[in-house]
């Protein structure tokens, strides 16, 4: 949450996802890869092999944009390849 009120780890509880907006995920119209801090920007990240195929471009998109937000150093080479495929 953006007022720090859950734990630091890269869980959410039902009700704290339920309380993110759509634009706090990778994939808004799925609402999955919550992004509401630095921890899950990393958690993202190190999921993103599990994403749906036709959503990687958007994803990495949104976590470069989550990241950058959060002061989050990404250097994964597959985020960055996928990201240059977003339209």
């Amino acid at each position: 949450m953006k007022n720090g009120s859950h734990n630091h780890d890269d869980k959410l509880s039902a009700a704290e996802r339920r309380e993110l907006s759509d634009s706090d995920f990778g994939i808004p119209e799925l609402r999955e890869f919550p992004m509401p801090d630095a921890v899950h920007v990393r958690a993202a990240e190190a999921y993103f092999r599990f994403a749906p195929e036709a959503k990687k471009p958007l994803l990495a998109h949104r976590i470069l944009m989550k990241a950058k937000e959060f002061g989050v150093d990404v250097e994964s080479h597959t985020i960055l390849d996928w990201a240059a495929k977003y339209k």
